[in-house]
């Protein structure tokens, strides 16, 4: 890994960012020069992504996603880390459920922990490695949705210059499926190990019926996506004030 300073940030976890700068320009075009491409997703053929992905350091799932918004839970095991890789055109957001690790964009890096959230500007290379003692939870925000826009700078498991995974391992005990409540939505009710569990709350039922085993309340509205800023809520957060016109998928630890 690289010799960039750890950074320890005293504000709060909204203010982590990763932005990209000249030495990422500079690293996609060298990577574009020597036939590195960032693809496109086929959202009604693409249909292995709405399964398990296993990945060298673990595995990956989509907990919630629709025309606009895609939201991956990542499960790093321990003393893993993901491709230093960069999302040209997607905005990221990183937040952490439970574990500790580092993510590192090309200049600098942040610890990662419980409540934790980093956002990963479009273009921006970084990784992320578990430093803990237990597998490190994510969920991985990404606008607008297409898993194929990805360019892996350097890999621990030979994958640099690789575009995504192309099998999947599927998921009978909590599956992904289309809801109601919003538009060609589809959303998982549970992670697969059964610790984490996904719903969608209106933003008043989110202000009136707090619970302690929320973790994170995240918007999904177009203008998030389109003016590229998502105010993700920590219930463990003072200032994490819903809006009642805004549906969020509540991330809650399981009972």
């Amino acid at each position: 890994m690289s010799a960039v300073p750890i950074l320890e940030e005293n504000r709060s976890a909204t203010s982590l960012h990763i932005d990209a700068g000249p030495a990422d320009i500079a690293e996609l075009k060298r990577l574009t020069r020597g036939g590195a491409r960032a693809l496109n997703e086929q959202f009604d053929d693409d249909s292995h992504l709405n399964e398990i992905v296993p990945k060298p350091w673990g595995y990956e799932y989509r907990a919630y996603v629709d025309d606009f918004f895609d939201l991956w839970s990542l499960h790093i095991d321990i003393s893993h880390s993901t491709s230093t890789h960069a999302h040209p055109r997607k905005l990221t957001y990183l937040l952490c459920l439970s574990g500790e690790g580092v993510t590192a964009g090309l200049e600098r890096e942040f610890p990662v922990k419980p409540g934790s959230i980093v956002r990963i500007a479009p273009g921006a290379f970084h990784s992320t490695r578990n430093t803990g003692s237990e597998a490190l939870e994510l969920i991985e925000v990404e606008v607008p949705r297409n898993k194929y826009d990805l360019m892996r700078l350097r890999d621990d498991y030979n994958r640099a210059g690789k575009s995504y995974e192309s099998t999947s391992l599927v998921e009978e005990k909590f599956p992904l499926k289309p809801t109601r409540r919003l538009p060609n939505a589809k959303v998982r009710s549970g992670s697969p190990d059964g610790k984490f569990h996904f719903e969608i709350r209106t933003g008043m039922d989110v202000f009136y019926r707090r619970r302690p085993e929320d973790i994170f309340y995240i918007p999904l509205c177009v203008s998030g996506v389109v003016y590229s800023d998502i105010r993700i809520l920590a219930n463990s957060s003072e200032n994490s004030r819903p809006e009642p016109d805004k549906n969020y998928l509540c991330v809650s630890r399981a009972n």
